[in-house]
Order: structure tokens, then C-alpha cells, then sequence
């Protein structure tokens, strides 16, 4: 494909963006497990979830599994992001470096609502139960280049959500790609150039909740004497969908020294569930030779969608060289959302 074609194509992808976000938000509220849409790494979280074509360590396994066929060695990876209203959400996973094979990773979210008090319609302050709810994920994925500029990757997952006695569950797949090219490279290599990546994120079943709290006693003839009033009934609910998300972004690198590197970024989403937005983040990397990595990160997420709560992130990171060819990160990230208040999250990584 020449130079010419291919500008083209991202002209007329760009065309079609901006048309589809002239539409309005449509079905929305209609997904369940959309926990799987918060985002899981400080690293992307700090860049405004701007991270489909820049991921290229083991959170790749949420942004972009093809981004796991970058990293450069094998990681251990654990992160807490306590969410709003007291939930908690936490993210661990450990990726395999396996030359000539690819790169194999397991990973694990989990979601706590914490207790909650069970209310009737007669006893509306309690009736002196609790009951809890949570939400579960765990992927497998691979993800391998098939030349220097070019890697796919794929994560098969198991979803669980659980509420006190009902539960439902749904397998779903990931899908993404990576693409390294000469374009707007400031030193002339391919690596410094502009990246393309897109994902494809919970195509899967649909999730249909069943439990014994769903069995009430119903009276199928309240207007005749003489039936058996309270016939042990439950209720069919319907299944619910994923919340399906494709990803395209670019990344580009306006500064590419062996110390210093900045990476800007842009990525835009189509959900099955809300409208299309746009996420914008930029990076700064300062890197000390034989010690280790400094990053200050930055962005906003939610760009161009109406009646958002999301807004500005910050972040910042260090990656540490160790004996043994052994390395440790630590990143943080800070995400206003608007009246709902702040989020942080944390993450420790391993290399080895």
C-alpha cells in the first residue's frame, strides 16, 4: 500500500468518526459486568486510558494484548484502584517472555462492593442481614510478533458477577494489534515512528442472572377462594450483554533521545453502550543509564462525549534496575470524576 492510500484511509477513518459522534448516546444502561470498563494500570489510567498504541507491559492484557508481544521480559504485575462509593477494584497478573513462542499472560481482576444491608418493604431499615456483592475475571492470553512492526494478541476470559444468592457468568474475548510504523519519526527509526493500535474488547455470551433470590410465593388466581395461594414461583430475567468496546489510537514520539522520550497519544472509542469519545494522553520518560526510568504522565478521558463526569488525569511512575537483571516499577495515577469525586490508583510491577 503506498503512502498516498494509506493517508487516505486514515483521512476517511477520521470522516467517519467525527459523523459517528454527531450521533446521540443510545443504549445506555443496557450492558452488564461494566466493570470492565473502568481500566486497570496507572500507567494507562495517568494517560486517560490513552493507551491502546502505547502498552507494552503486562496491562497490555486489558489495553491491547497484542502489546504483550513488546515486553521485553517477563513480569509480575498487581494494582489497587479503590473506586467510588466504597468499592474496591483490584488487578494481578504475571506475563511469560517465551522466545520464539510468544508471550503467555494470566490475569485477574476483581471487584468488591463491599456489605450492604437487606431492606423489605415492610422492614426499610433493615431486617439485620447483610449481603454482599462482587464481580470476578480471569484471562489468558497470547499475543506474538510476526515481525519487528507488527504483533496480534488475543485474551480469552471467564466472567463472574455475584449478588448475595444470584450469580451469572459469560465467557468473552479480547482481540487487538500493533503497528510500528516510519511515519513521523523525528530520529529515522521505524520504533521512534508513529504506532497504530486497535482492540476489540468483551465479545462474548450474555450474562443471565439466576439464584434462589429470584423464588417469591405467587397467588396465580388472587380473585377466586379455594387455590392454593402461594405457590412457589421464580422469576426469568433476560441476559445482558457485555459492554463492548473497540479501541483505535495512535501514538506518536516528538522527542526521542536515548534519556529523554515524550509520547503523545490519541485514542477513539465505539462502545455498544454510550456514545463514541475520544481519550488524549501525553508521557515523559527521563531514563538514567545502569539505574532506571522516571515518567510523568497526563490526560483526559472522555473527550467529545456529552454529559460526561470524567475529565483530567496525572500520574507519574519510576522503573528501577536491580542486580540479577531484575527490575521493580511503581506507578500512581489520579482521576477526577467530576461530582462523583477522585479515584487513585496503584501498581507494582516485577520484571525478571
Amino acid at each position: 500500500m503506498t503512502i498516498h492510500k494509506t493517508i487516505i484511509m486514515l483521512l476517511l477513518t477520521v470522516l467517519a468518526f467525527g459523523a459517528a459522534l454527531a450521533q446521540e448516546p443510545y443504549r445506555v444502561g443496557t450492558t452488564a459486568a461494566n466493570f470492565l470498563e473502568i481500566g486497570y494500570g496507572s500507567a494507562g489510567v495517568a494517560m486517560g486510558d490513552a493507551y491502546v498504541s502505547v502498552a507494552n507491559d503486562l496491562s497490555a492484557a486489558y489495553w491491547n494484548p497484542a502489546g504483550l508481544a513488546f515486553m521485553e521480559k517477563s513480569e509480575a504485575q498487581f494494582s489497587i484502584q479503590p473506586w467510588l462509593v466504597d468499592i474496591n477494584t483490584s488487578y494481578v497478573g504475571v506475563g511469560l517472555v517465551m522466545p520464539r513462542v510468544g508471550t503467555l499472560a494470566l490475569s485477574i481482576t476483581q471487584v468488591g462492593y463491599g456489605d450492604m444491608d437487606v431492606t423489605t418493604i415492610d422492614m426499610q431499615e433493615g431486617t439485620g442481614e447483610n449481603f454482599n456483592a462482587s464481580d470476578f475475571a480471569v484471562g489468558f492470553s497470547y499475543a506474538r510478533s510476526l515481525a519487528q512492526w507488527f504483533s496480534f494478541g488475543a485474551t480469552a476470559k471467564y466472567v463472574t458477577s455475584q449478588i448475595w444468592h444470584m450469580n451469572a457468568s459469560a465467557m468473552a474475548l479480547d482481540l487487538g494489534v500493533l503497528v510500528n510504523t516510519n511515519f513521523f519519526s523525528f530520529s529515522g527509526k521505524r520504533e521512534d515512528g508513529m504506532t497504530i493500535g486497535m482492540s476489540i474488547s468483551n465479545y462474548g455470551t450474555k450474562m443471565k442472572y439466576d439464584g434462589m433470590d429470584l423464588t417469591n410465593p405467587i397467588d396465580i388466581l388472587p380473585g377466586e377462594a379455594g387455590n392454593y395461594r402461594d405457590a412457589a414461583g421464580q422469576f426469568k430475567l433476560e441476559g445482558w450483554e457485555l459492554p463492548l468496546i473497540f479501541r483505535v489510537g495512535i501514538s506518536l514520539h516528538p522527542i526521542a533521545t536515548s534519556q529523554h522520550r515524550l509520547t503523545l497519544a490519541v485514542d477513539a472509542l465505539h462502545p455498544n453502550n454510550n456514545a463514541e469519545s475520544v481519550n488524549a494522553g501525553a508521557q515523559y520518560a527521563f531514563t538514567l543509564p545502569s539505574t532506571g526510568t522516571f515518567y510523568l504522565r497526563g490526560g483526559y478521558k472522555a473527550l467529545a462525549m456529552p454529559e460526561t463526569e470524567f475529565g483530567p488525569t496525572f500520574g507519574a511512575g519510576v522503573f528501577m534496575r536491580m542486580m540479577g537483571n531484575l527490575g521493580v516499577k511503581f506507578d500512581y495515577a489520579y482521576r477526577g470524576i467530576g461530582v462523583l469525586g477522585n479515584t487513585h490508583c496503584y501498581t507494582i510491577g516485577v520484571l525478571f
